[in-house]
């Protein structure tokens, strides 16, 4: 489905600030798939992500999707593709529209209300009063004035109302308070479920890498070090996640946010 071979990008090459963001990444990701991923800050989680988006071109190696070789093809055409949550809920939306523009936008009609439907007004409803949080009842309300957690989840709606090949996540739900992010995790984990979606997730929670999804990624300066599925997954603790880190990093996972994670 989803195929990076060898893939490195470096930034600042040839500077005393080189960094070896990605550092021969070799990844295959089947379809239906929902993989976490963790690692420290700085480990190259997000320029994995703005990798496969196009956000940045490799310096090697090759991105095919569904055996297309993307690697070169812009950002603007990927985002046919591919859809894509960030951590900051004030991404992803138009907070000057209503929940009914954004939509529409997001169902491919266009922003403009005079080419909305009845139909297409009733859809939007029903789809909303799926997030069961009241927002069918306030599509003419701008998205600016929604809280946090329904502004994420009405993106996580956006980004997938027309099913994309692919999902990432990055951090969705890290800026949420811990019962917003239970909630949108919820519906992040239903959604995809419910429409086969591809779907690679990061996150600095390590129970929530184990517990969504089917496998989980490591990631550390640029590279995966671990992946893991199936039974061996299943066994999986925090602690052995940790111990995992430390013995394929030489180092602890001190003064991460994945640490605290790991005490919640």
């Amino acid at each position: 489905m989803l195929k990076m071979n060898h893939v490195s990008i470096t930034f600042n090459p040839g500077t005393p600030d080189a960094k070896k963001a990605l550092d021969d990444v070799n990844l295959h990701v089947l379809p239906g798939d929902f993989i976490s991923i963790i690692g420290a800050n700085g480990a190259g989680k997000s320029t994995l992500f703005n990798a496969i988006c196009g956000s940045f071109m490799p310096d090697t190696g090759t991105i095919l999707l569904d055996g297309r070789n993307i690697t070169l093809t812009p950002e603007h055409q990927r985002a046919k593709q591919i859809g894509r949550l960030f951590q900051d809920p004030m991404r992803g939306s138009a907070p000057d529209m209503s929940i009914e523009e954004n939509l529409a936008l997001a169902s491919g009609i266009g922003g403009w209300l005079s080419r909305v439907s009845a139909r297409d007004k009733q859809r939007f409803r029903d789809r909303l009063a799926l997030l069961g949080m009241g927002l069918e009842d306030r599509m003419r309300q701008p998205v600016g004035l929604l809280s946090g957690g329904q502004r994420q989840a009405l993106t996580l709606l956006m980004a997938t109302y027309q099913i994309p090949k692919l999902l990432l996540l990055d951090e969705h739900t890290a800026a949420l308070d811990p019962g917003t992010a239970e909630k949108v995790l919820k519906l992040t984990e239903d959604i995809v479920r419910e429409n086969h979606i591809t779907c690679l997730m990061i996150t600095h929670n390590m129970q929530s890498a184990l517990d969504l999804g089917n496998r989980t990624l490591m990631m550390h300066q640029g590279r995966i070090i671990f992946d893991t599925s199936g039974e061996e997954r299943a066994s999986l603790t925090v602690r052995d996640l940790t111990d995992r880190f430390r013995q394929a990093s030489g180092r602890a996972l001190d003064n991460d946010r994945m640490l605290l994670s790991e005490q919640a």
